[in-house]
């Protein structure tokens, strides 16, 4: 989803721009270096991120994982003190959001994906099959249940939390089902900018990525299953 917006060029270009829990990691990704106060140093980190995040349009996009919005809702306490709600601070970092949770309703295939591109280092190719992203030295992925089983345990309870914070904030996202977006990728992107209120043409149907389960992938669910007690 962040690349089909990005390409858009009328709908910023959402990343992960706070994806370590780390206000150093942050300092270094955007290049900012100590200011007098970490309330200064903070507000320098989100400048930037809000410009790298707007790439050049109006609308700023920030995707969110769950194992670093911790660190990222404290840090937004520490800039904002006065605001009530995790929300507010959000608004007055951002401005108006639009909140997206993009869920995928089969735990199972989530995590043997995770597990996977863990493993053989690739987590992006595009359709062509030329390598968008790859984060270690490519492996040959092995079946390895227990990881399967631990990470399954982290998607079910981090989707959780996602539903609960939303609860607990007032918040009614819209909601985009992993499948949903990967059967009509086009057409859950038109559902965003529709939601922002951003006109955009589309021209052609190219995708910017390709899905990389395989048959890999449906074995594993397969014997995942049949090893489950019970």
């Amino acid at each position: 989803m962040c690349r089909l917006l990005e390409e858009t060029g009328v709908s910023g270009a959402p990343d992960s721009h706070f994806h370590q829990p780390s206000r150093a990691a942050w300092m270094e990704h955007f290049g900012v270096e100590e200011r007098a106060t970490e309330a200064e140093t903070l507000a320098a980190v989100f400048a930037r991120a809000v410009e790298k995040g707007r790439g050049g349009t109006d609308v700023f996009g920030l995707r969110l994982q769950r194992q670093s919005f911790a660190y990222f809702a404290e840090t937004l306490r520490v800039m904002y003190p006065g605001f009530g709600t995790d929300v507010d601070r959000m608004e007055a970092a951002f401005g108006r959001t639009l909140f997206i949770h993009l869920t995928r309703e089969n735990k199972l295939d989530q995590a043997i994906s995770y597990v996977k591109a863990k493993q053989s280092g690739l987590w992006h190719r595009a359709p062509d099959g030329m390598e968008i992203e790859r984060l270690s030295a490519p492996a040959e992925p092995v079946y390895d249940r227990a990881a399967i089983a631990a990470q399954l345990e982290a998607s079910l309870r981090m989707d959780a939390e996602w539903v609960d914070w939303f609860s607990q904030e007032g918040i009614a996202p819209l909601r985009i089902a992993y499948d949903a977006l990967s059967e009509d990728p086009h057409g859950a992107r038109a559902s965003v900018l529709d939601a922002l209120g951003v006109a955009f043409e589309p021209v052609g149907d190219a995708l910017p990525v390709a899905r990389l389960a395989d048959a890999v992938n449906a074995e594993w669910a397969k014997r995942f299953r049949r090893e489950m007690p019970g």
